[in-house]
């Protein structure tokens, strides 16, 4: 059990860096289904900031809405309500490859957490079936280590852009510095974005943004012979 004076922001650092064992090594955020599906190279950028306004967006709102209805005293939420918010996550990710791939993550994410915060929510999460999503989980984490919302919608969109931009330097090697900046540009645009999002507590209000196109590529990806990235 982490000792209750460690800095909330030490936690978000620690969840934010690529080399957190999470499973974010074999996930490209949708790149590598773009690419495979005909997007040029030089379209990347318009990618990542679509990507991040539409499927992110709705994982960052689960993750908020999430840290809203978990008690962090108690370490518990209630399972209705945790029901609720999953309802609302699955139908705005019709396509089983995106759910997958969202799943994937949580698992990774709440294996690091039960070693971090040993609490009834999170072996709730992990007993649940079908897995539960990583806006779900990463929002659980959120309230037990007291992240701040605004802090927990930035995360969400950041590591995406992180996850796209290290994915890239794989498929398209160039200057890592160039990606450094396109992830920065991108989350900085997006910041009146993450304070709408920071104020949510109504799963009914998570943001409905989808991307069809990005679904058909997940999913013809997701049965590729050959692929680097799961999703």
């Amino acid at each position: 059990m982490l000792p209750d004076t460690l800095s909330p922001t030490t936690v978000l650092l620690l969840l934010a860096d690529g080399r957190a064992p999470v499973g974010g090594n074999v996930n490209s955020g949708g790149l590598e289904p773009a690419l495979q599906g005909g997007m040029s190279p030089t379209e990347v950028r318009r990618f990542l900031v679509a990507r991040l306004r539409t499927s992110a967006a709705v994982e960052a709102g689960v993750a908020v809405v999430t840290r809203h209805a978990v008690d962090s005293d108690a370490g518990t939420a209630p399972a209705l309500r945790i029901d609720e918010i999953e309802d609302h996550w699955a139908a705005r990710t019709p396509g089983p490859a995106q759910r997958d791939a969202s799943r994937l993550l949580a698992r990774g994410y709440l294996r690091l957490a039960r070693n971090l915060w040993p609490s009834t929510v999170l072996d709730d999460l992990d007993a649940r079936t079908p897995r539960p999503s990583r806006g779900l989980v990463v929002g659980a984490i959120a309230a037990l280590a007291r992240i701040p919302a605004i802090d927990t919608a930035r995360l969400v969109l950041y590591e995406e852009a992180q996850a796209i931009v290290a994915a890239f330097l794989k498929l398209h090697p160039t200057d890592p510095a160039i990606g450094s900046r396109w992830a920065l540009e991108t989350c900085a645009h997006l910041e009146p974005l993450i304070a709408e999002l920071s104020a949510l507590t109504d799963p009914a209000d998570i943001p409905a943004t989808g991307g069809p196109q990005t679904e058909l590529w997940a999913e013809a990806h997701a049965s590729a012979p050959e692929r680097l990235f799961r999703a």
